[in-house]
């Protein structure tokens, strides 16, 4: 099935933020796309493009504080990146073509994190994270560059309740399907952050977890991208086929 490309503006806090939109003819489902921190649209074009041959309606965006806004980067917060994850989720759902009970969102790192709290302020059915990424509740409004690196790592290495953080409680409410994909030498997203996630599902349809062997954090190397990509096509693939044979 051909897909077409065209690039948007989202309006978000007065500002704009780029996405591009890439769509087959006739589609239901639609796919929003979030990149973690340091990463920009230009990670995830390529697989839109992948998942929408399946018939779906793909939207990638830039968050505030990349690419062409890049120059925000130091003054960011999460709060500001959860606000353009939550507009470009509306503007996806505004397409005349998508179904908004259908809709799928998939974050890395960064992007998984915030994934998982959109999922509990927008209706979401499908939830894919890759190597998602934890913080703690406080300071959600300092800018996230500004973050202290030794307390984030320490506290990515213990056992937390979704009572005792907002990502994981957004997660322990979502009742779609879930993908979970770690990178086995993950040196950025330690083990006990993807059990805390996973734990933190217990009222989901599906849970799928994997661990990308040999891949590390970045996804560094075409061989890791490529294994990620089937694991994400392959999933989304029986998601939507799922969906489509309980509508006929």
């Amino acid at each position: 099935m051909p897909t077409r490309q065209s690039t948007i503006q989202i309006r978000v806090d007065g500002e704009r933020i780029d996405g591009t939109l890439v769509a087959p003819s006739a589609v239901v489902p639609g796919v929003l796309l979030v990149h973690g921190w340091d990463g920009s649209q230009d990670q995830y074009i390529a697989r839109a493009h992948e998942i929408a041959v399946l018939g779906c309606i793909c939207l990638t965006i830039d968050l505030r504080g990349h690419a062409r806004h890049v120059a925000q980067r130091h003054a960011v917060t999460r709060e500001h990146n959860l606000k353009d994850v939550l507009a470009a989720y509306d503007e996806l759902v505004r397409h005349p073509a998508v179904d908004p009970a259908a809709v799928a969102i998939v974050g890395s790192s960064y992007g998984g994190y915030l994934a998982a709290l959109l999922s509990n302020l927008r209706p979401v059915r499908w939830l894919a994270l890759r190597a998602p990424a934890l913080y703690r509740d406080d300071r959600w409004n300092l800018p996230k560059g500004q973050l202290d690196p030794e307390d984030l790592k320490a506290y990515r290495q213990t056992s937390i309740e979704p009572s005792q953080n907002r990502a994981l409680a957004a997660c322990s409410e979502f009742r779609g399907d879930v993908l979970i994909v770690e990178s086995e030498h993950d040196r950025t997203i330690p083990p006990a952050v993807i059990k805390n996630y996973v734990n933190a599902f217990r009222q989901v349809r599906s849970i799928t977890y994997r661990v990308l062997s040999e891949a590390d954090h970045a996804l560094s190397n075409d061989e890791m991208r490529q294994a990620y990509g089937q694991q994400l096509l392959g999933w989304m693939g029986e998601m939507v086929k799922g969906a489509r044979a309980i509508k006929a």
